[in-house]
């Protein structure tokens, strides 16, 4: 009964938000702004947090460790040092194209993290985002770098911001790729939380670990890459929302993707709600209104202890 008017109050909650973020605008409400506008924005909107939830969560998984995120293992910096190297050297190719291209990147980059991930100590959870931190501060080094010297700071300001107000029909559609990619997260659900056991775990329970681990790690590469190249960096979901959701209803891998899902999608479009209306007519981009939300509610979490049970 509780699961029950759990999931109601998500819907409603979530439905609200939508018609919300579909009324709201500087134009007038008409039927072609809603559907070439205001639908798909929202829709972005959705899609991008839901997706970005549930890619930290796997990726929290994978590495055991609870403050890990794309952003924090060099998975966003490598999606955008490869959207920056398709625009520097073939700038003509399709969006499918360049989504890809980062999508690679985003894969190669997230691979190299789990390989350092991999031979630090588990008794310093501390030490792993850090190191993670570090890793991706120098791909971010680098992106810049190459930036700075194509002459493409403005596109990496842009790509850095995670802002909605570009979003039009025809250009967000790709972000229902990200989406199918978090349905095929829930099918492997009970894969994925046997490989967060460890690979002697795994294997002694008749499961393929690398086998497994690529479907995760594709999992996040393919989700951080699609919304870096729609989007742009939203920081702090991926590592937010798989806190609150533990926190709440424990590490079950399986119930608790749904409910990364809804959360990161009503807090992203609420974001954006909020970043629309703050300077009305003027907007602030929805990834700015989470990065100060989500990391006072990381902080929260972070020195406020679990009460027992």
């Amino acid at each position: 009964m509780k699961l029950h008017h759990e999931k109601i109050a998500a819907t409603l909650i979530l439905a609200g938000l939508i018609l919300l973020s579909i009324v709201i605008g500087v134009a007038d409400i008409n039927t072609e702004t809603i559907v070439l506008s205001r639908i798909p924005r929202t829709m972005a909107a959705v899609l991008a947090g839901a997706s970005l939830a549930i890619a930290g969560l796997i990726i929290q998984i994978l590495v055991r460790n609870k403050f890990v995120e794309p952003g924090t293992t060099g998975s966003t910096e490598a999606a955008m040092l490869g959207v920056l190297c398709v625009t520097i050297f073939a700038p003509g190719l399709s969006i499918i194209l360049k989504m890809l291209c980062a999508v690679f990147s985003s894969l190669v980059g997230t691979i190299g993290f789990l390989s350092l991930a991999k031979n630090l100590p588990n008794d310093q959870p501390l030490l792993i985002p850090l190191v993670g931190l570090i890793y991706a501060g120098v791909i971010g080094a680098g992106v810049t770098f190459l930036a700075y010297q194509g002459d493409l700071l403005q596109y990496l300001g842009v790509w850095m911001s995670g802002e909605f107000s570009g979003i039009l029909s025809g250009r967000y559609e790709i972000l229902w790729l990200a989406g199918i990619a978090a349905i095929v997260a829930y099918l492997s659900a009970d894969q994925l939380t046997v490989v967060g056991l460890g690979e002697a775990a795994t294997i002694n329970l008749g499961l393929n670990y690398s086998q497994v681990m690529m479907v995760g790690v594709a999992t996040v590469a393919m989700v951080t890459g699609i919304v870096v190249v729609t989007i742009g960096i939203l920081p702090f979901i991926g590592l937010v929302v798989p806190n609150v959701v533990s926190r709440l209803m424990g590490d079950n891998l399986k119930q608790a993707l749904p409910r990364v899902a809804f959360l990161g999608g009503i807090l992203v479009l609420s974001s954006d709600i909020i970043g629309r209306i703050i300077r009305f007519p003027y907007e602030i981009p929805a990834g700015t209104i989470f990065g100060v939300i989500g990391a006072a509610v990381f902080l929260y979490l972070l020195l406020k202890r679990p009460s027992n049970g």
